[in-house]
């Protein structure tokens, strides 16, 4: 049923379209400032093309994993009745409000050469973890699998629990019916965690630049070179800026429908 529209109270329109201009403005202010004519050459720069393919294919890795070890935890935090659930949440939620920085050094003291697995990987079988392209990819993970977990998690709580039941009465066992029935009731869930981690990985900086460097062609992300080029040549992050908020917004449209459909249904 759909609401009868609500008059807007005189006295919210005046801090609201305040609010509004504190958050449109300075995007508006990138886009005007943007040199248009010379987009197509500085996105043909190597240095840019290196950012952006390392962007996307870090991201698309982070998204991968966060998937394979996501989901189940996701899973085991809506459906299992095991104790210290609430403290597991907790713990998986940390990275959501860490500075990412902090998370950055964190990643160095467990996977460094000094650190807690990162000594014995080095010793045991020579890897080397930090200031590589894998520290990139594991450093957005970090960052980004909170939004997958959480996601899938509220999509599993909201999910019928008889068609799982019926499936169990009819013979199927739990892994037949993880595969044939709870993961089809939880694919959009699933989705739109999949689009935000993909997109928060994107736009990871602060754990990525102390866990794996700034590194061009190694490690050096695409919000690396928005701060690299932003000191020596501000067209070129002007151009890499523009990039990171067209895929936000590209996000923004991934999502809208679940986001519409949430708020008809509430």
């Amino acid at each position: 049923m759909t609401r009868p529209a609500t008059r807007v109270p005189g006295p919210l329109l005046v801090p609201a379209a305040l609010g509004v201009a504190f958050l449109v403005l300075p995007l508006l202010g990138l886009l005007v400032r943007t040199p248009w004519s010379q987009l197509a050459g500085q996105l043909a720069e190597p240095a840019v093309g290196q950012a952006l393919r390392l962007s996307l294919v870090s991201a698309t890795l982070a998204t991968a994993l966060s998937l394979v070890l996501g989901v189940p935890l996701a899973w085991v935090l809506a459906r299992s009745r095991a104790r210290g659930r609430s403290v597991l949440r907790a713990l998986v939620t940390v990275p959501l409000v860490l500075p990412p920085v902090v998370g950055g050094v964190a990643l160095f003291l467990v996977l460094g050469r000094q650190g807690i697995v990162g000594s014995w990987l080095d010793d045991a079988f020579g890897i080397t973890i930090p200031f590589t392209t894998a520290a990139v990819v594991i450093a957005e993970t970090f960052v980004a699998m909170p939004f997958l977990v959480i996601s899938v998690e509220g999509a599993l709580r909201a999910a019928d629990s008889r068609f799982e039941d019926v499936a169990a009465t009819l013979g199927a066992g739990r892994w037949t019916t993880f595969r044939r029935v709870t993961l089809p009731l939880v694919a959009p869930g699933i989705a739109a965690g999949a689009v935000l981690c993909w997109a928060r990985a994107l736009g990871e900086f602060g754990a990525t630049i102390t866990f794996a460097g700034n590194f061009p062609g190694t490690t050096q992300t695409m919000p690396l070179a928005v701060y690299l080029a932003l000191q020596r040549d501000p067209d070129a992050a002007i151009v890499l800026s523009v990039v990171l908020l067209a895929v936000s917004l590209a996000t923004l449209l991934l999502l809208r429908d679940r986001w519409l459909g949430r708020a008809g249904a509430a």
